[in-house]
């Protein structure tokens, strides 16, 4: 099994400076990437009403 790179605790802006292509997963997914991105991947996706399980998995595929 592949490890994730890309975990729930992780801060978004952190995410998008580390992997520039998951930019357009959070835009597709419709994740608050400005406002939220100073918070987790878990927190923003759970206050964006966002499913935290496809979020990851689409994340893991871009940077793959």
């Amino acid at each position: 099994m592949v490890k994730a790179l890309v975990t729930k605790d992780m801060i978004i802006n952190d995410v998008i400076r580390k992997y520039p292509k998951t930019m357009k997963v959070f835009k597709d997914f419709k994740v608050d990437s400005c406002c939220g991105g100073g918070f987790s991947i878990e927190k923003t996706a759970r206050a964006d009403g966002v499913d935290l399980v496809s979020l990851l998995k689409a994340l893991n595929g871009a940077v793959a």
